[in-house]
């Protein structure tokens, strides 16, 4: 491993990121870190921080380039990053999206950024590694505020990102949010380090290169990505008080089933400040939508309006909701807006819906499960097993075979050839025709983000960007 620190000795750019890294903590002995190093100046600046910081403590860095196969070149930037890295004696991966080559420009940037976590992610868990860096700094997080506050944001999004969020398994810790990224591009210069530009950054088909051109404008008018960003920061702090009263509503109110769906007591929604009651029912569409992100605020707020009067049936966010039984709301998954059947060959865990895990074992030895799909049961599928009595394990089904027909019909079900095999939820499995090659043995809800919590942690700033900052909230 290199010998001494790989980026020249700033009081301000060290203090700043351990002052950051601390308000991250507290980490385990010898922690090993992940570092998403694209090969920008910011990326690699970052791993070097990273490096830095955790080798007095007997750790490790990771750095890991996803290669989006997007451009002809960026196999070969790939490349670079792992020499240039290992030159550092920084160890590196590449991890590939092979679907981006034949990925479409709508939508790209998101698309990408959706694959890179999901690549990112799963490198971790694999590893056991507990945190993942990224380099999003100052005028990221200014870019940000003003891109949610064109599509109309309120308090949530404009708080912007947080410096930690919890994440399935890992922390996703952002420690450059407090620094300008002209002082890392200084600072790899003085280390003689290149770094690589990537040309989509240029690109004003992309909001956010746009927003980044209007942001130098704003400059000129005196308001620079220093100040912007210490307002995210303040409202940060606003968003991580009014989460905490969002949590208490979520638990006093809303009733989470395992098959999926949510019953929301309606009297206490209507009795809560319409602000928290808001923040409340966008984590209800999150979660039962299979999202990390809430819909539209304005979009949110008519739905809001509408369930505090007589409420009648509507859908937001790829979720359904209307009235139950007594003084409750139901949400539950739209049906047009459940997944698809998907083809399932072999033993292991999948995520369905955005909604489920799903462990899948062999039968009978089965190294494979040829021809086996699965997708949502819908209402004709409902009415043939309902047939097969002897398929309904009677003691797990009896409290679930009363669901709501629009939860039962998105009910997970596994099929083959000859139809559903196993509904796991409602106790099913096929007692004629076999089992199919394949059989559920685990089964859990798991949304992309809990309904109340880990709170939104808040950087503090200054009026200035042009120290580091990180305090947690």
């Amino acid at each position: 491993m290199t010998a001494g620190p790989l980026l020249p000795p700033s009081p301000a750019l060290g203090r700043g990121f351990a002052s950051a890294m601390a308000a991250a903590g507290p980490f385990e002995p010898r922690p090993h870190l992940a570092v998403a190093v694209s090969g920008g100046a910011d990326s690699m600046a970052l791993a070097f921080l990273a490096r830095d910081w955790v080798e007095p403590k007997g750790g490790a860095v990771t750095a890991l380039t996803v290669d989006h196969r997007l451009r002809p070149g960026s196999a070969r930037e790939a490349r670079w990053v792992h020499e240039a890295l290992r030159a550092r004696g920084i160890a590196h991966r590449t991890l590939v999206w092979r679907e981006g080559a034949g990925a479409g420009r709508a939508n790209l940037q998101a698309g990408a950024r959706e694959a890179r976590y999901r690549l990112l992610e799963a490198w971790c868990r694999s590893a056991g590694v507990l945190h993942l860096l990224t380099a999003h700094h100052l005028a990221d997080q200014a870019e940000t505020f003003l891109i949610r506050l064109g599509r109309g944001s309120g308090l949530f999004g404009l708080a912007a990102m947080a410096p930690v969020a919890e994440r399935h398994g890992l922390r996703l810790i952002r420690p450059l949010l407090g620094m300008a990224p002209d002082t890392l591009r200084a600072a790899l210069r003085g280390a003689g380090q290149d770094w690589v530009e990537d040309p989509s950054n240029a690109d004003p088909a992309f909001a956010r290169v746009r927003m980044r051109r209007a942001l130098g404008e704003l400059e000129a008018a005196g308001i620079d990505a220093g100040r912007i960003a210490a307002t995210a920061a303040r409202l940060g702090r606003d968003r991580a008080a009014l989460e905490r009263r969002v949590a208490v509503l979520l638990a006093r109110a809303a009733s989470p089933h395992p098959a999926g769906f949510v019953r929301l007591d309606h009297e206490r929604f209507k009795e809560a400040p319409a602000e928290v009651g808001l923040r409340a029912l966008s984590r209800v569409l999150s979660a039962v939508g299979g999202s990390p992100y809430g819909p539209r605020f304005v979009r949110l707020e008519r739905l809001y309006a509408e369930i505090r009067g007589p409420c009648r049936p509507r859908t937001l966010g790829g979720c359904a909701v209307r009235k139950a039984r007594g003084a409750s709301l139901l949400v539950c998954r739209e049906p047009a807006a459940q997944a698809a059947p998907v083809a399932v060959f072999r033993p292991g865990v999948l995520r369905w819906d955005g909604r489920f895990h799903v462990r899948l074992s062999a039968v009978g030895g089965a190294a494979k499960g040829a021809g086996m799909t699965l997708g949502p049961l819908g209402a004709e599928d409902w009415a043939r097993i309902k047939a097969d009595a002897g398929g309904f394990d009677m003691a797990r089904a009896r409290a679930r075979l009363d669901l709501p027909a629009t939860v039962r019909a998105g009910l997970p079900a596994l099929r083959d050839a000859a139809g559903v095999t196993e509904v796991p939820h409602l106790g099913y499995r096929r007692s004629r025709g076999g089992t199919g090659s394949l059989r559920v043995i685990e089964l859990w809800p798991l949304p992309p983000e809990p309904m109340a919590g880990p709170a939104f942690r808040a950087v503090a700033a200054g009026d200035r960007g042009d120290t580091a900052v990180g305090k947690g909230l």
